[in-house]
């Protein structure tokens, strides 16, 4: 099953998942699998998204919105990348192109981009509740696009890039900041990725509170 390396993260008693940069639904489909959660997933591409209806069609605990998270209501150029999960925001950098070599750009597309709590309520996010990103390069203004609504997640599950792969992104030091401030802790690392010199070029961070369960 595609997303299976995140089945440690899934295994917990989550009753709200919510999904940003869900691409064609791997991670809801891992997510419905293996837990009882309501699954809420963003993702702005429209021919990503219409595989994920058509892969979660009739499912009632998910729901998938064409939109991209930030912190304001804007039109956003989509930077399409040749895989189209490695699409951005930000424009893909030549370290992406060179270590992942197929993701360079193809095109661009106009896409909508607003907080996440212009769609959700918080009284929608049951807990325990868990806040998944996945954004190339885009998730510390991801994140910020959460702030109102941070509270009431008790893990964030974020791909982080230890290297800029893409044009003026914040690097992991810089969200693991952004996140201990708002109170969370880092506490767990996984799925990292490294290059030929033993760099690790990103992995997926895990964050809890241990004030909301």
């Amino acid at each position: 099953m595609a997303s299976s390396e995140h089945r440690v993260i899934l295994a917990r008693p989550w009753r709200t998942i919510v999904d940003i940069g869900a691409n064609r639904g791997q991670f809801a489909l891992a997510a419905r699998e293996w837990t009882k959660a309501q699954i809420v997933s963003f993702e702005p591409l429209p021919g990503a998204v219409q595989v994920f209806r058509h892969a979660l069609e009739g499912d009632a605990r998910v729901r998938v919105h064409q939109l991209a998270i930030g912190p304001d209501v804007r039109e956003g150029t989509m930077h399409v990348s040749g895989r189209d999960d490695s699409s951005s925001l930000l424009a893909i950098g030549g370290e992406q192109s060179r270590l992942f070599p197929g993701t360079g750009e193809v095109g661009t597309l106009s896409v909508r981009v607003a907080p996440l709590s212009s769609t959700i309520d918080a009284e929608e996010i049951a807990p325990p509740a868990l806040l998944k990103l996945d954004v190339q390069g885009y998730e510390y203004d991801a994140l910020l696009g959460c702030e109102n609504l941070l509270s009431k997640f008790s893990g964030i599950y974020c791909e982080c890039s230890f290297i800029e792969l893409y044009e003026g992104q914040r690097l992991a030091f810089e969200v693991i900041a952004l996140l201990v401030e708002r109170g969370f802790v880092l506490s767990g690392m996984y799925n990292p990725t490294y290059d030929d010199e033993g760099r690790c070029i990103q992995a997926d961070l895990w964050f809890s509170s241990s004030d909301r369960t």
